[in-house]
C-alpha cells in the first residue's frame, strides 16, 4: 500500500514538472519537498535541468537563506528576473549557481500545510519571469499541492523517502526510427505482422496476404541465403536472430533494415515460431554517416555531461577512443579536461540555455576550440584544432594527480559553508551555519560541535541527539578514549561507516541508533579548539572526496569556533549594556494594556539602537518607538540618550510635534553621525483619542474592532538628525474600544525576498481577522504579540526588531 502511495506521490511530482515546461517557455522545473522533520527541503523531481548540476542544492536547510527556503516559509512565491537580481537578494544562491537565468519558486500549499515548494527555470531575456506564466505556475502548484493533500488524508506520508526522479522529456522532434512487429510460422509459411512492418517492406498494410514468400520477394537477393541460415539456427537452437537486410521499397529500391528475432522454445508446441521486430533506421544512419564524414568533431552530451555519441573526428582531436568516451563527462575520462572551469562551461550552457565556446590544451601544446549548444535535452558539442591563445601560458610540467580534483559539487560546500561562517561571530551562530548548511547537504542526522576550555571538552550545541545522551562525555579530558577526544588529541578525522566498525574500535562505548559518523578535529593555527561529530542514520561509504570535504569544512568551522570565542564574551557584556538602556516594565493605565517586545539581531554581535517607551503624562499615554541607524555601541548610545531626550520633552508637557522637533535639535547637536527615526503617539484613554506624530518611521497599523487592519496613512517629517529646521506634523486619530495599536520597527517588516511595503501588509494580516480579537481577549495584547512574532520575525533577522501592542478597552 506504500509502495503504491510512493508511486502516486512521484507520479504527481513528475507530471508538474511536465505540465509546467510544456505550459510555458521555462527550459527546467524542480520540486522540493519539507522532509519528515520539516528542517530540511529534498529535491525529488527535475525536468530539463542536470541533476548533476543541482547536487548541492538536493537536500537544503528549511531556514537557510535560499530563494526555495524563503518561499517555503513564508508561503510567497519568489521570482528572481536574472543573474545581478539573484546576485542582490540571495547571494548565497547565486555562488552555487552563477550562471544567467530567470526563475520562480512558487510554494505547494493546500489547507494551511506547505509541502514543498515548485522552481521553474527560464533564459535570461531582460523580462524575468514572463508576466503570462505566472498563473500557470501557480494553478500547477495547486493542482499538485491539492493531489499530496489527499495522499495525506488518506494515511500515506508524502514526505521523501527516496531517490530524486528525473522525469524524462519527449524527444525535441519526431522519431526516426520505424519499428514493425511480427510473428512468423515457418513450418505454414504464414506471417503476421503490423501496420508499420508491412510498410517497411514497401507493401501497404491491405495489400500484404500474410505469406512468407511475399515478404522473401521484397528483400535483396543477394541476403536471403544468410538470412534462412539464421532462422535455421535459431529454430534448431536456443540463440536468437540478429540480421541485417536490405529491402526494397516501392519503387525497388534498396536500403539497410535490423531484423530481431527468436523461438519461443519455452512453450510446448511453438516449435517453427519466430517473433520479432524489424528496424528501419535509414534517417539515424543516413545522419551518423553524414557526421562521420566531417573532419570536424561533433559529440553530444546527455543533461547530466554524460557523452552519448562521439564521431571518428573526435576520437583524433582528443586522441581518446569512443568506447572510453560514451557513457562518462569528458572531464572525468580526459585529465587535461579535468579543471572545474571546462565543466563549468557545460553548466552555463545548460543553466543558461546559450551556446558557450572555450579554448582548451591537450598536451603537449596542442589546442582545440569547442562550442557547445544547449537545450533541455542536453548538449550538441563541436571541436576543431585551433591557435594557441595570445596569453597563452606554458602547459604544466606534470599533470594534476588522480584523485585530487573534488569536483564544482564539493566546492559550492565549501564555499556556501564559508560564506555562512563569515557572517557568524558567535559559538552559537558557528553551529547553526554547520546545521543549516552542512547537516542537510550530506544527509546527516545528528551534529555535535565540542570546544575546548581548560583542556576538557564541553558541548557547545547539539542536533539530532536523544535526550540526555551526550551528558555522559561533557567535560570529558582532552585525551580520554573516546573519539570524540581522540580525533583531537591525534589532529586526524576519524571516519566509521557502520556501527560494527565503531564497536570494534572502542568497545564498551555508549551508542545510539546511528549507523554511521565522521568525527572531526577542530584545530585553528595548530592549536586545538574543540571537535565536530556527524552521525548518520545508515551505514555509509565515507567516499575520498567526501573525507576530504568535511576535513576541509573542520578547518573552516575550527577558524570560525576560535573567533567566536572573543565575541561570545564581548556578546554577553553588549546584550546587557542594551537590556539597561530598554523600559524594565511598562505602566499600568486603566483601560489600557501594552505589550513590548525586542528581539536582538541574529546575525552578528554588535547591538542596536531600537528602542520604545510609555510614558504616563497626567492624563495622556504616550507610545514611543524609535530606531537610530547601525549596529554599534555608538548606536546603542544614541539611543539610551534620545530616549532620555524624548521622555524628558514629553514629561514636560511638550505636544508631539515639538518633542520630536527638539529631539531633532539635540541629536544635531551631539552630532553622532548617525541618524534617528521615531514615531510618537500621544493618548487620551479617558476621550478615545490619540496625536500621532512621525519622523522617518513606518506608520503605525490599527487592527479596528470588527477585524480590519490597516497601516494609518498619517503625515510624517524626515528622519531626526538631518534638517535642524523641520517639522513633523501631528495626526489626530480616535479610537473605538476594542481598537488596537501596534508600533514596530523596520526589522519586523524587513524580508530579501519582498517590499517592505508587503512586509507591513504581512502585519496587518497578521493583526486582522476574528481569531486575532479573540487571542486579545484570552491572552491580552502580550498573546497578540507573540503571534505576530511568530508569524513575521525571522530566525535569520539582519537587524533587530521592537514591538509595541497597545490594546484600548
Amino acid at each position: 500500500m506504500e509502495e503504491q502511495a510512493a508511486r502516486d506521490r512521484d507520479a504527481l511530482l513528475t507530471s508538474a514538472v511536465r505540465t509546467l515546461l510544456g505550459g510555458t517557455d521555462a527550459h527546467g522545473a524542480t520540486v522540493h519537498l519539507r522532509s519528515r522533520d520539516r528542517r530540511s527541503l529534498v529535491l525529488c523531481a527535475v525536468a530539463g535541468v542536470p541533476l548533476s548540476v543541482l547536487g548541492p542544492f538536493r537536500r537544503i536547510a528549511a531556514a537557510g537563506p535560499l530563494p526555495v527556503a524563503v518561499g517555503y516559509r513564508t508561503g510567497r512565491t519568489v521570482l528572481l528576473a536574472d543573474t545581478e537580481d539573484t546576485m542582490r537578494r540571495f547571494p548565497q544562491f547565486a555562488l552555487g549557481l552563477p550562471y544567467d537565468f530567470a526563475s520562480a519558486w512558487i510554494p505547494v500549499r493546500a489547507g494551511g500545510e506547505t509541502y514543498g515548494v515548485l522552481g521553474v527555470l527560464w533564459p535570461a531575456t531582460g523580462d524575468g519571469v514572463p508576466e503570462s506564466a505566472r498563473r500557470h505556475l501557480r494553478a500547477v502548484a495547486d493542482r499538485l499541492a491539492a493531489g499530496l493533500a489527499g495522499l495525506e488524508e488518506a494515511g500515506h506520508p508524502v514526505e521523501p523517502d527516496g531517490e530524486t526522479t528525473v522525469a524524462e522529456l519527449g524527444p525535441p522532434s519526431a522519431p526516426t526510427t520505424r519499428v514493425g512487429l511480427f510473428d512468423w510460422n515457418v513450418p505454414a509459411g504464414t506471417v503476421s505482422a503490423d501496420d508499420q512492418f508491412c510498410e517497411i517492406f514497401g507493401l501497404a498494410p491491405g495489400d500484404f496476404d500474410g505469406r512468407a514468400d511475399t515478404l522473401a520477394a521484397r528483400v535483396a537477393p543477394g541476403d536471403l541465403p544468410e538470412f534462412r541460415s539464421a532462422v535455421r539456427g535459431a529454430l534448431d537452437g536456443d540463440r536468437g536472430v540478429a540480421a541485417r537486410l536490405r529491402v526494397l521499397d516501392r519503387d525497388g529500391h534498396p536500403y539497410p533494415v535490423e531484423l530481431w528475432a527468436r523461438a519461443p522454445h519455452d512453450r510446448p508446441g511453438q516449435w517453427g515460431r519466430l517473433v520479432g521486430a524489424v528496424l528501419d533506421t535509414r534517417t539515424g544512419t543516413a545522419a551518423t554517416a553524414a557526421v562521420e564524414r566531417l573532419s570536424d568533431g561533433v559529440f553530444s552530451l546527455d543533461p547530466d555531461g554524460r557523452v552519448t555519441y562521439a564521431n571518428h573526428s573526435v576520437e583524433l582531436l582528443l586522441r581518446a577512443r569512443r568506447e572510453d568516451l560514451v557513457g562518462h563527462p569528458p572531464w572525468q575520462v580526459l585529465p587535461w579536461l579535468s579543471d572545474p572551469v571546462y565543466e563549468n562551461r557545460y553548466r552555463a550552457a545548460m543553466l543558461s540555455q546559450q551556446p558557450t565556446a572555450f579554448l582548451a590544451l591537450r598536451p603537449p601544446d596542442h589546442w582545440l576550440a569547442f562550442s557547445l549548444y544547449p537545450d533541455a535535452h542536453g548538449v550538441t558539442g563541436r571541436v576543431v584544432a585551433a591557435e594557441p591563445p595570445p596569453d597563452a601560458a606554458a602547459p604544466p610540467a606534470e599533470p594534476a594527480p588522480p584523485g585530487t580534483w573534488t569536483g564544482l559539487g564539493a566546492m559550492y560546500h565549501l564555499l556556501q559553508l564559508a560564506s555562512a561562517l563569515s557572517e557568524a561571530v558567535t559559538a552559537r551562530e558557528v553551529f547553526r551555519a554547520v546545521a543549516d548548511e552542512i547537516l542537510p547537504a550530506l544527509g546527516g542526522q545528528e551534529l555535535a560541535v565540542y570546544a575546548v576550555r581548560e583542556k576538557r571538552l564541553n558541548l557547545v550545541a547539539q542536533s539530532g541527539y536523544p535526550d540526555g545522551f551526550l551528558d555522559r562525555f561533557e567535560g570529558i579530558p582532552f585525551g580520554a578514549r573516546v573519539p570524540g577526544a581522540e580525533t583531537l588529541s591525534s589532529g586526524t578525522p576519524i571516519f566509521f561507516e557502520s556501527v560494527d566498525q565503531l564497536a570494534a574500535a572502542y568497545p564498551g562505548l555508549a551508542l545510539d541508533d546511528m549507523g554511521a559518523w565522521a568525527f572531526l578535529p577542530l584545530i585553528a593555527s595548530g592549536h586545538p579548539v574543540g571537535s565536530c561529530i556527524l552521525g548518520f542514520d545508515r551505514p555509509r561509504v565515507f567516499t575520498l572526496e567526501e573525507r576530504g570535504l568535511l576535513t576541509a569544512l573542520a578547518g573552516f568551522i575550527a577558524q570560525a569556533l576560535e573567533r567566536a570565542r572573543l565575541y561570545d564574551a564581548e556578546f554577553t557584556l553588549a546584550r546587557g549594556l542594551q537590556q539597561a538602556l530598554l523600559p524594565h516594565r511598562l505602566p499600568h493605565v486603566a483601560g489600557v494594556r501594552i505589550a513590548a517586545r525586542y528581539l536582538p539581531g541574529t546575525q552578528g554581535m554588535e547591538i542596536g539602537g531600537d528602542w520604545y517607551d510609555a510614558i504616563v503624562t497626567g492624563r495622556d499615554l504616550c507610545l514611543v518607538i524609535g530606531d537610530v541607524e547601525g549596529h554599534s555601541v555608538g548606536a546603542a548610545a544614541t539611543m539610551g540618550q534620545l530616549r532620555s531626550a524624548v521622555r524628558a520633552f514629553t514629561t514636560g508637557g511638550h505636544p508631539p510635534d515639538e518633542v520630536l522637533a527638539r529631539t531633532n535639535q539635540l541629536l544635531l547637536e551631539l552630532d553622532p553621525g548617525l541618524l534617528a527615526s521615531c514615531c510618537l503617539v500621544r493618548l487620551t484613554p479617558g476621550e478615545g483619542t490619540a496625536l500621532v506624530a512621525r519622523a522617518g518611521h513606518l506608520p503605525p497599523v490599527l487592527r479596528h474592532p470588527d477585524g480590519r487592519a490597516e497601516a494609518l496613512d498619517v503625515p510624517g517629517g524626515p528622519l531626526l538628525g538631518v534638517d535642524g529646521t523641520a517639522g513633523y506634523p501631528v495626526s489626530p486619530l480616535t479610537l473605538e474600544p476594542g481598537s488596537v495599536l501596534a508600533l514596530y520597527t523596520d526589522g519586523l517588516v524587513e524580508d530579501p525576498a519582498v517590499a517592505i511595503d508587503e512586509g507591513v501588509e504581512r502585519l496587518c494580516a497578521a493583526l486582522a481577522g476574528p481569531d486575532a480579537g479573540q487571542l486579545v481577549a484570552r491572552a491580552g495584547p502580550d498573546g497578540l504579540a507573540d503571534r505576530v512574532l511568530h508569524e513575521l520575525g525571522s530566525t535569520h533577522r539582519v537587524d533587530d526588531i521592537a514591538l509595541m501592542i497597545t490594546a484600548y478597552r
